[in-house]
């Protein structure tokens, strides 16, 4: 009877795999995939994103850094109609993250699920890790910094609307640290949930709808997001002399960045990580510990080309 099953069993068909190797769709129920799927879908994409070149990474990022400012334009105007009301002055706010996430420009948020999953899996260094988070958390700033300058500066927002964004760092400068790394460890997870969760997803509606409503969550329950978080510190620095500089990046952006980290990795990548049967990518080469430490070897075969789709010719 098992040879007989065997001998029957289908083969899987080029049309079942993207051009990757990892599954195009699943395997017992053909609009949904299981853990591993995912994961060998996020593998593969990670090891796209993770040999991208220096000015790719930087200027998406600056790009990424740009957009949250629509997120501070959003929740400012939700925050100026309802003063009171936390729930409904967060509406606009996943504005800037639906261009990011859905646009596929580097966030640093985003970055904490995908490559640390390579990591674990050893299939890319250690040090093109830290290469990549440190290349696009300095675009993210970039482009957080300047929206923030032309929001301070400029008549962008209405006066209610710039009374409003002055308050959104005093939230943070209330609270004590800690309290603030676990607000935002909290947010990181969520927005590694939404990597997660978008890779798993078959269609843009369906993605559009998870970064939304996560985002709003965030800001909702008053959450920190360390992007949102530098071009709100950003227009404060801009537009008042209320807070000292020190305060502002010490009190409230560095446990907020702290917190999206350990929640992204620490919190949501490793338990993915774990729940896998697999664990690695059978595409992938695995990297030696000397190499895992200390180079920056990784991604797609160690560096080679992209498949070349079919020609009608070919």
């Amino acid at each position: 009877m098992a040879d007989n099953e065997k001998e029957s069993a289908p083969e899987i068909r080029k049309q079942d795999q993207a051009a990757s190797g990892a599954p195009h769709s699943g395997w017992a129920i053909g609009d949904r995939f299981s853990w591993q799927e995912i994961q060998d879908r996020l593998l593969a994409s990670a090891s796209e994103e993770i040999t991208s070149e220096t000015q790719e990474l930087i200027l998406s990022g600056i790009t990424a850094g740009i957009a949250i400012t629509l997120t501070l334009i959003g929740y400012a105007v939700g925050t100026s109609h309802f003063p009171d009301n936390a729930f409904m002055a967060a509406i606009l706010y996943p504005l800037g993250f639906i261009y990011i996430i859905l646009g596929r420009f580097q966030l640093y948020t985003e970055n904490t699920l995908p490559p640390v999953t390579l990591i674990l899996t050893r299939l890319a260094s250690i040090p093109l890790l830290l290469r990549v988070w440190g290349l696009v958390i300095i675009g993210n700033l970039i482009g957080a910094i300047a929206g923030g300058y032309v929001l301070a500066k400029t008549s962008v927002l209405s006066p209610d609307g710039m009374e409003a964004a002055t308050t959104f760092v005093s939230h943070g400068l209330e609270l004590e640290w800690w309290d603030v790394f676990f607000r935002a460890m909290f947010a990181g997870w969520l927005v590694a949930g939404v990597v997660w969760l978008n890779i798993a997803a078959r269609d843009t509606i369906s993605r559009i709808i998870i970064v939304y409503l996560v985002f709003f969550m965030i800001c909702a329950s008053n959450l920190f997001h360390v992007v949102t978080a530098a071009a709100e510190v950003s227009f404060s620095i801009f537009h008042t002399t209320e807070y000292e500089i020190s305060s502002l990046i010490i009190n409230y952006w560095i446990p907020v960045l702290l917190g999206n980290t350990a929640g992204g990795v620490l919190l949501f990548a490793n338990m993915a990580y774990f729940q896998s049967e697999r664990k690695r990518y059978p595409e992938f080469r695995i990297l030696s510990i000397r190499d895992w430490l200390f180079t920056k070897k990784g991604g797609r075969q160690f560096g080679t080309p992209r498949p070349r789709p079919p020609r009608d010719s070919d």
